[in-house]
Formats: structure tokens, sequence, C-alpha cells
């Protein structure tokens, strides 16, 4: 087994904290079967991978041996975001079949939380997600571990979080406020329906808690977003600086909050 230490750019407020605890605390209701979960969005840049690991973080916090897996090979960003040293091996390792599970597996200096990163980017990701290996792995991964959370790459772009969705027990989506249409959430939600995922809730993310009637510009930029990233999630190249968003972060500040849990 790996160690790594994740490095954070800043503590996380008491707002923020709370936030998470009241997330762990619905998912945590939705039953003793829910142990296995999918986080996925609509398209990039939506704070998946900093809700997914403040999740993990959350549950493991609590006491739960918890276990993050990054599912999103095409474009993983929790290496470079967390600053982790000496990661050499990862899933993809794994599901090619070079290294077991255990190997690839790394303990964080969080106590009960452990990471296992995406690996190289491999030629056939869906197919590698839709294999008989991880579903085995995930199987046996349930009995040591009391969650373990999948970060997968946005469904709008891509159909990967649909394949792992169908073998995990349930699925949250990140939705960022004012980024994606009501009709693009439903056809994300649509095609997780098909999958035959449980949907376990939707987290409404950067929400300014300052701005009055936050729910009423939700829908701006369908048209800009599902254009621009539909089919090449993970196949184009850098984007372009002046497109290049900056990190998506949990921030202390009041302008950049999680809202309403699962609902």
């Amino acid at each position: 087994m790996q160690e790594v230490k994740l490095q954070f750019s800043q503590n996380t407020d008491f707002r923020t904290k709370e936030a998470f605890k009241t997330l762990r605390s619905n998912i945590e209701f939705c039953g003793d079967n829910v142990k296995v979960i999918a986080v996925t969005s609509c398209t990039p840049h939506e704070g998946k991978s900093s809700v997914t690991m403040e999740m993990a973080k959350a549950f493991a916090e609590a006491g739960n041996r918890t276990l993050l897996i990054d599912a999103d090979m095409r474009k993983s960003v929790l290496v470079g975001r967390y600053k982790t040293i000496g990661v050499k091996y990862g899933l993809s390792h794994c599901l090619v079949g070079k290294y077991k599970y255990t190997d690839v597996m790394c303990q964080t200096n969080i106590p009960h939380l452990y990471m296992i990163f995406s690996g190289p980017v491999p030629p056939n990701p869906s197919e590698l997600l839709g294999s008989d290996k991880f579903s085995g792995m995930l199987n046996v991964l349930k009995n040591p571990f009391s969650y373990v959370i999948i970060d997968t790459p946005p469904l709008g772009s891509v159909i990967d979080a649909a394949i792992v969705a169908k073998i995990c027990d349930g699925t949250v989506l990140v939705v960022e406020n004012n980024a994606v249409s009501y009709r693009f959430v439903q056809k994300v939600k649509e095609q997780l329906d098909k999958s035959g995922s449980r949907i376990l809730g939707v987290v409404l993310n950067k929400v300014d808690m300052n701005s009055k009637g936050y729910y009423g510009n939700y829908g701006k930029y369908y048209g800009k977003y599902y254009g621009k990233y539909y089919g090449r999630y993970g196949t184009e190249g850098k984007i372009p600086d002046k497109e290049q968003p900056d990190a998506i972060e949990i921030k202390s500040t009041k302008k950049n909050e999680i809202a309403g849990g699962l609902f």
C-alpha cells in the first residue's frame, strides 16, 4: 500500500464543514445498503471533484473507514490539486492487470481516509470501468470499508459516469449554480435513470448566499456548455489559457457555498 500526504490550499470554514456534515447525514439516512456512491456532474468545472473529496473527508472524520476512488481517468485533477507526492500506481494500472488493488491503494494523512488515484490515462477508460474486474473490485471493497466514494467524469460529456453508476448503490449529482440549465440537468438525470442507478440527490454548488433569489437564473449557460464540451471530454488538447478556469475549490468566503445538500 502506498502512503500519501494530501495538501489543502486552505482550511475549510465552519459553514462549509457543516454543509458537508449535513450531506453525510442525508446519505446515511438513505440506508445501510448504500455503501458505494458515484459522484458526477453535467459539465466540467462544476466543482465535482472538490465536493467528492470533502464528502469523503466528512465520512472519514466521523470515524467511517472511507475509500475515495478517482475514476475520472480521462482528466483527473486530484493528484495536482492536492499536491500529492509519491503516487506511483493508480486505478488504470489495476484495471489492466498490472497491479492488485491493494498495491494501488493509498493511505492518506487523514485518519480513516484511503484513496485510489486514477493513474495514467488509458486508451479505453469506458471499457475498463465497465469491466468485470472493476465491478468485482467494488464488491470486495464493500467489506473492509464503510463507504466507497467514486469520482467520475461529467455525464454530460462522456458516458463513463453512467457505466460506473450502474454498479454503485447510489449516485450524487453536483450542479453548479447559474452554469447549466434545468433541461440539461434533466437530460443527465434521464441518462442516470437509464443506467438503473438510484439517484440519492443533488448538490447545488457555488451559490452566492448573499444574492437574492439565487435559484432564479439557474440555466443561463446551457447552450454554451453543452455545445462546447459534449463529446470532447478527455480527448481534446489543453483548453486555451483565456478559457482555462481557476482550480475550483469550496472556499471560505460566503460567495462560494454549497446549498441544499441532498434534495
